[in-house]
């Protein structure tokens, strides 16, 4: 058994997710007004200066669109920090609700900051002068944590650092290294975050607790699905749904939606019926009101803690909501509560429809997906284009691969498109090699005829095409050979 997992509080990644909202062209203007006022609330309560600073100075703010800081501030041109691209939706966008710069309330952040930061000081020289390790890099390890609520990147990372090299207990220095990742997830900043990765990596390996192994596996899926490897992300996060407890990196439910994304798009067909079709994990918050119900009272695995000796299902309340909002990232390292009701037809309808060859359903739910989860989520904001032009391909590759010839007109009906619609989207996939098929539109009403790989005939002209180098190779050599001899004699 490991120890509890420490430094896993902070920081909150719902307000990144905030920042996104409110720099989304997508988002409503409900949705942005409530972001406006979630980060308000979430910076006043917590003293975050240096985020306030970092989001919505006049000069220096991510949030103010360049060229348009207040006339009385005075001092360098503005520019944008390195990660602010990691947490704004689109270069150059403006929202039409801005974060508004108190210069008063930055003042009294700053002194409380400070306050804080003298009692942790004192604390300190109190524990080195009277106490042990023990109680200094207590110490320590709370400044690090003030650095991470307070939303001062840099600051956290060197103390989380100085920390991390004055501790000899593993669990402890992987809890530092995850705490630096979400750090690296909160800005942005993907080469923070690959970095430690691997450094995470190294560690568990090395003798990491079951329950941080876990916790990896779903931080290094949600680093590859930001880097756009869904088909390396989606084994990690499929695993972790049943044993998921990384509640400060997402809820259980953005860990279901993640999965099913990345699943649906690199899975080979057996293996997306196993682990996403039939998923019990994730019947339980994409199937039918049935599957919900036995999922909330324990009756079958649906996550961390399923298992039915363990659940109390007295302690479940009677207006427990079924969903919980994608947007919502986890608060805490407990169980989130019943959040904003969210609709998940359009991504089961999507896993069912592709599934069953249901192509015009598929073509609507995939419309949907992109409405109301790709454009609205951080993570898959990015990719949203990519995503949904290799769902288009892998749709097309699952009909095409059923027949040897099909007709144009045919195929279009079948995905709800128009003729034209389709012969323009088949020929880039053609074009690059994505397709094994020739469209001829000379003729007739227009055809589609795929030409179909054969295994042992591409093996042979592998053979063949191998052959040929490799005795290449060898008449360079014997050449070589008979040269350096003629040269001895």
């Amino acid at each position: 058994m490991g120890s509890d997992p420490q430094y896993a509080k902070w920081p909150l990644l719902l307000l990144a997710q905030h920042v996104f909202t409110l720099t989304n062209p997508y988002a409503s203007r409900p949705a942005q007004q409530a972001s406006a006022k979630s980060l308000q609330d979430a910076i006043s309560e917590h003293k975050m200066a240096p985020l306030y600073r970092y989001l919505a100075h006049p000069v220096e703010g991510i949030l103010n669109p360049v060229g348009e800081a207040s006339s009385s501030v005075v001092g360098k041109p503005t520019s944008r920090k390195s990660s602010a691209v990691g947490m704004i939706a689109t270069k150059g966008t403006s929202s039409s609700i801005n974060l508004l710069w108190d210069e008063a309330l930055y003042q009294s952040l700053q002194a409380d900051n400070q306050r804080e930061l003298d009692e942790f000081q004192k604390e300190e020289d109190e524990a080195v002068e009277k106490a042990g390790d023990t109680e200094i890099m207590a110490a320590r390890g709370k400044r690090a944590e003030f650095w991470a609520r307070v939303g001062d990147k840099e600051k956290a990372i060197s103390s989380y650092d100085d920390v991390y090299e004055k501790t000899g207990i593993l669990g402890t220095k992987i809890d530092i290294v995850l705490a630096i990742i979400r750090m690296g997830l909160f800005y942005g900043d993907k080469q923070l975050v690959k970095k430690h990765v691997e450094r995470a990596k190294t560690l568990v390996e090395s003798g990491g607790d079951w329950d941080r192994r876990n916790r990896l596996k779903a931080y290094e899926g949600l680093y590859l699905l930001t880097v756009r490897s869904y088909n390396l992300a989606a084994p990690l996060l499929l695993d972790s749904l049943s044993t998921f407890t990384s509640y400060e990196l997402c809820t259980y439910s953005n860990l279901v939606v993640y999965s099913v994304l990345a699943g649906s798009i690199s899975l080979k067909r057996v293996d997306f019926k196993s682990k996403v079709v039939d998923a019990p994990e994730i019947k339980a918050i994409l199937g039918d009101g049935s599957d919900k119900l036995l999922a909330l009272s324990g009756a079958i695995s649906a996550g961390p803690g399923a298992d039915a000796s363990m659940q109390d299902t007295s302690s479940i309340p009677a207006g427990a909501t079924a969903v919980v909002n994608l947007t919502t990232l986890g608060r805490s390292t407990d169980q989130p509560e019943a959040e904003m009701s969210v609709d998940f037809s359009s991504l089961s309808q999507l896993v069912s429809s592709l599934y069953n060859g249901r192509y015009k359903l598929f073509f609507q739910a995939l419309a949907l997906v992109e409405e109301q989860f790709l454009t609205q989520d951080r993570y898959l904001h990015e990719h949203k284009n990519w995503f949904i032009r290799e769902m288009r391909l892998r749709a097309y590759q699952q009909l095409l691969q059923s027949y040897r010839v099909v007709g144009l007109d045919s195929m279009a009906n079948d995905f709800g498109v128009t003729v034209d619609f389709l012969d323009r989207d088949l020929a880039k996939f053609i074009a690059g090699g994505r397709i094994p098929c020739t469209i001829d539109r000379v003729s007739g009403k227009g055809v589609i005829e795929t030409n179909r790989p054969d295994d042992k005939n591409k093996q042979y002209q592998d053979v063949v095409r191998q052959g040929d180098q490799l005795i290449t190779k060898l008449q360079k050599y014997g050449q070589a050979v008979r040269l350096r001899g003629s040269e001895r004699a």
